[in-house]
């Protein structure tokens, strides 16, 4: 599931960063010949992970899944680009059909991600990118065994809870639930088997060009024809 607390708008059609739901713009031809990946990027609140992903956006040739949401627009949202916003019965239907890859209900509203797009562009050849959470990874990871996964770390807790002050959006009930929060979240990830790379976000340019090193070196095996590239690489960098 998308974090909706800190989605990253989508770049435009036919850009580094094409949301799934837009027509491919570039040779299709040419991308049939070689393998796509579909990968995950997650972290908790104040990780960094959005302003991460918006790095690989800029500098490398993805498509953003744009996912699905029950809840109502946001100031300045727009649907396609920042979320895709139907019904409740709408979003029913696509649950009943098998058409989301991965789903989650949060404070009464649901978000997913839907299936179609996302395998389409896999198989176009395209590198593919989903920003959610520890629950929506585990789900992408059962239903897609291929897909990578990278989790962003803090360098440890009492950074991680200056950084979630310093942004002085939230009073400090709500900064403390979300670091409880980052602490759960942190651990799951850590248990489950639905991330290749957990990168260390201590400082901000490493840290994004491991995100950008590790990411090519999956694209590479699996274009040189390694069925689960990264499978073998997985670890903690800082």
């Amino acid at each position: 599931m998308t974090d909706p607390a800190h989605s990253t708008p989508n770049p435009a059609p036919g850009t580094p960063g094409t949301p799934a739901s837009a027509p491919a713009s570039i040779g299709d031809g040419d991308l049939h010949t070689r393998p796509g990946l579909l990968l995950v990027i997650s972290g908790p609140s104040g990780v960094g992970k959005t302003t991460i992903v918006r790095y690989i956006l800029e500098h490398m040739d993805v498509v953003f899944s744009v996912s699905v949401t029950t809840r109502s627009p946001g100031p300045n949202e727009v649907h396609g680009r920042d979320y895709q916003f139907i019904s409740d019965q709408e979003f029913d239907q696509l649950r009943e059909d098998g058409e989301l890859l991965e789903w989650a209900e949060v404070f009464g509203n649901r978000y997913g991600t839907p299936r179609r797009p996302v395998r389409d562009a896999v198989e176009r050849g395209r590198l593919v990118l989903l920003e959610i959470d520890v629950q929506g990874a585990i789900q992408v990871r059962r239903a897609m065994p291929e897909a990578r996964g990278i989790f962003i770390l803090p360098p440890d807790e009492p950074t991680l809870l200056q950084r979630l002050r310093d942004r002085k959006r939230e009073d400090e009930a709500t900064i403390q639930r979300r670091f409880s929060e980052a602490k759960r979240e942190i651990a799951q990830a850590q248990a489950s088997s639905a991330y290749d790379a957990f990168i260390v976000n201590d400082d901000l340019d490493r840290a994004q060009c491991q995100a950008v090193e590790r990411i090519e070196s999956w694209l590479a095996e699996a274009r040189n024809g390694d069925p689960m590239p990264g499978r073998r690489h997985g670890g903690t960098q800082g």
